[in-house]
């Protein structure tokens, strides 16, 4: 039967939802089948959501996902012959005006600006070895009180406890630290991480000498300081069809610093003779952790397929209107967030038997992105149908009571996670002098 795993995972999906789970499906297929909208409310003006406009903003308040089911089913679809790929970033909200949605931070910095607003970790699986699908597993805000580093390693080890394989994880220079690689230790994963070019390792201690404490480092080794370069482990050089000739070169046995407990494999990642001609490429530092390390000429691809969840958030951002409701309670900008998975599996799901429906001006794709299954989402809704409840009437609401004025919104404040060197002295002076 045509889409067959797409209805059974619909299905599925609708009976592990909670309360207003024909409002939420509605929802969810409102935002498929629509190519365009102005604001948020005006996808209550698709003909496949069959409930007033209130319903938009009121499904997101008093609906239920469960997480722990959720991720279940999500996980079933991955196949495990295997390793499978896993790809964890962040990204953010920007929300500078809306003084009135609780536990807004400073996000942004590293030359993109520093703004208000959320930040959401998200934990995605690459299915292919090269196009722009990503499907996430996990895609949850950050609160004030945790870390990048933090939440990404929480968001790990739930997926691991749910795969029968040992996964990849490919992240960021952003978790290429001490902290991350810390937080992961128990974690049955392997792990790829990028790192900055001004980032020292240490090497294996010498030998105990017998007298004082054990020594915890060795050699160090700073990445843009070739003289502090030892004799690599292994070098190989491999052709690349769309970079050239590439040359990978690693060094065994170094650790961060602060995690001396866990060796690494560094690898240095050069690109000597572009197809592009006249085109330089900055050469790109990577740390291997795990138990079985995949042979140099094929591990240092994988880093490349976490580029696929950068284009997962422009698609959110973009096609599923993440970022585009102006909402002002976390709870339904949290619910909001949980729908971009479930829209993008369903998209993966109906891939396989998909007819592309070009526009006029698009020529015919092979291999259907994200965005061309989007295109063509109405036709296949029209054919599997909705596992969800045709509306009742309830009549008609009698509204706010004769005088009766709302009280207006509380105002938050932004949170800030660090206070600056000179702000803790002028707060301990002041402590000083009131005592």
């Amino acid at each position: 039967m045509i889409f067959q795993q797409l209805q059974e995972f619909r299905q599925t999906l609708y009976d592990s939802l909670g309360n207003a789970r024909d409002a939420l499906f509605d929802l969810m297929d409102a935002v498929l089948v629509s190519a365009c909208i102005v604001s948020f409310v005006s996808l209550s003006q698709s003909p496949v959501f069959r409930r007033g406009w209130s319903s938009t903003y009121r499904v997101l308040q008093e609906s239920q996902i469960p997480r722990t089911k959720v991720l279940k089913l999500l996980v079933k679809e991955i196949p495990t012959p295997k390793q499978p790929v896993l790809a964890g970033d962040l990204s953010r909200w920007h929300r500078p005006a809306a003084k009135t949605l609780k536990d807004r931070t400073l996000t942004g910095g590293g030359g993109s600006g520093i703004t208000v607003g959320h930040s959401y970790s998200t934990l995605a699986w690459i299915p292919e070895a090269s196009g722009s699908w990503a499907l996430p597993l996990r895609h949850e805000r950050l609160t004030s009180f945790e870390t990048p580093a933090s939440r990404a390693a929480f968001q790990l080890k739930q997926v691991t406890r749910q795969l029968s394989v040992r996964p990849l994880g490919v992240y960021d220079r952003g978790y290429g630290n001490a902290s991350y690689v810390n937080q992961t230790a128990d974690i049955e994963a392997d792990l790829l991480l990028r790192l900055a070019s001004n980032r020292c390792v240490y090497g294996a201690p010498p030998p105990y000498g017998g007298r004082g404490a054990p020594t915890k480092h060795g050699h160090k080794m700073k990445l843009n300081d070739l003289q502090t370069w030892r004799v690599p482990t292994q070098t190989v050089e491999v052709e690349d069809a769309k970079l050239g000739t590439v040359r990978v070169t690693r060094w065994s046995q170094y650790h961060f610093r602060k995690s001396a407990q866990r060796p690494m494999e560094i690898i240095r990642v050069e690109v000597l003779k572009s197809t592009e001609g006249k085109q330089r490429f900055k050469p790109l530092w990577l740390a291997w952790l795990g138990q079985t390390m995949p042979p140099l000429e094929t591990l240092w691809l994988s880093y490349l397929r976490r580029f696929a969840i950068e284009h997962w958030y422009r698609f959110a951002k973009q096609r599923l209107y993440w970022t585009h409701p102006q909402l002002s309670s976390v709870r339904a900008t949290e619910r909001w967030s949980e729908l971009m998975p479930l829209l993008t599996w369903q998209l993966w799901l109906a891939r396989a038997d998909c007819i592309d429906q070009p526009l006029p001006w698009q020529s015919l794709q092979d291999s259907l992105s994200p965005g061309r299954v989007a295109q063509a989402f109405a036709s296949i809704l029209a054919a599997i149908g909705t596992p969800a409840s045709a509306p009742k009437l309830r009549g008609k609401s009698p509204g706010r009571a004769q005088g009766e004025r709302p009280s207006p919104r509380l105002r938050y404040p932004t949170v800030k996670k660090r206070a600056s060197k000179r702000k803790k002295s002028e707060r301990s002076l002041k402590v000083l002098i009131k005592q």
